[in-house]
Order: C-alpha cells, then structure tokens, then sequence
C-alpha cells in the first residue's frame, strides 16, 4: 500500500510559478513609468538646486579697493581675503594660516591694518581698502618698498606683502620710533625666513625719513 504524499514532499510543478508572469509585467511596466517620469523629475532636481543655490544668499558686493569700486557676486560667508583673491584677481594678499596667526594677509581698511582672512567682504563694503597692489604709485615703488629691497629685508617673498601693509600701518601709527617699538607691534607678522633684523632696519629708516602715510 502506498502511501499519498504529504504537501511537504510533494513535487513542485516545473517551470515558472503561476504568478511569474504577473510579477514580470509589473517589472516592465514600472520601468517604462520611470523613463516616461525621468525627464520632469531630473528638471525639478535642477529647479531645486538652482532655488537652493539662490536661498544660500549669493548676492552683489561693491568693494572699494585701492580707490576703484568693483562690484562681485558672493555669498555673504566669503572672507575678505577670499573676495580680493578669487573674486577680483588680487593675489598679492596671502592665505597663510588662514586664522589671523600669521599676518601674511594683512591689509589696509580705512587705513587700519587688519587681517583679512578674519573678516567678511560683507563688513567692508563702503570702507578703503588698500592692498599691495595699491601700494606703489604707477611705476614708482613706495619708499617702504624701496627699503625693502634696499635692506634685503624678504627672502622667499611669501610674508612679504603683510609685512609691507603692516609696516606702513606701523609708521603711520607712531610706532616705528624705536627697534623695540617696531618689533613689538610688527610682532603679528611672521617671517619663515627669518628676515626681522632686515624688516626693522626697513621700516626704521622709513620712519626717520619722516614718511606718516
């Protein structure tokens, strides 16, 4: 007597269970769905990204420096410093620790010496700013400049431009009359190379040539 076989050891039917087909129509139609939706869905990501890229506040800048106003396109985040280098092609103000420690981006705002790596574009909107480009007049070097290469006073040139806009700072604030006197308040700017004697016989000799601006 043979016994009927139970669910469990019954043979499976060959070939595909009965609701293949319906499952693979699905497939088919939910891909064709995804081409027929892609175009408008990929339009509305980039609708998004641009209303995105407008919510984050990029917004018009005018900057006076060295005595033109020149109209940028930032975000109000942007440093300074980042808007003279990247903004207005005015590299000659360097990002050094980009932290204020190093002083290699010094420049002149309202004739103040400050670190424009630790201030917004933004802030300095209607104020004078002066950067080493506008240092010199035409072809003729500012006599801090003439120092300078007199006294040897860069090596590698990277400190250089702070060092200038500094020590004209210095001069103008009365604070070049003594060695000590220069070496303390150009004490915020950094000499990898080591030139400070040389940097300090420069701004002295200028001082006593009684330059103030």
């Amino acid at each position: 007597m043979t016994d009927n076989p139970t669910p469990d050891s019954a043979a499976l039917p060959d070939g595909p269970a009965p609701d293949d087909g319906r499952r693979s129509f699905i497939k088919q139609a939910s891909g064709f769905l995804g081409l027929a939706l892609a175009p408008p869905l990929l339009g509305q990501a980039e609708r998004l990204t641009a209303t995105s890229k407008k919510v984050a506040g990029v917004s018009e800048m005018r900057l006076k420096v060295n005595g033109t106003v020149r109209t940028i396109q930032a975000e109000p985040r942007v440093t300074l410093l980042d808007a003279l280098r990247e903004n207005l092609d005015l590299t000659g103000s360097k990002k050094g620790c980009d932290h204020g420690q190093c002083g290699a981006c010094t420049v002149l705002v309202d004739g103040r010496r400050i670190n424009s790596c630790l201030t917004l574009a933004v802030m300095n909107q209607g104020k004078e700013i002066t950067t080493i480009e506008g240092l010199a007049q035409g072809e003729e070097l500012h006599p801090l400049q003439a120092a300078f290469i007199q006294h040897d006073g860069f090596q590698c040139g990277y400190c250089t431009p702070g060092q200038l806009m500094s020590g004209v700072a210095c001069i103008k604030e009365g604070h070049a009359t003594t060695d000590g006197d220069v070496r303390e308040w150009m004490s915020g700017n950094l000499c990898r190379c080591g030139a400070y004697p040389n940097i300090v016989a420069a701004i002295r000799q200028v001082e006593k040539s009684g330059l103030k601006s």
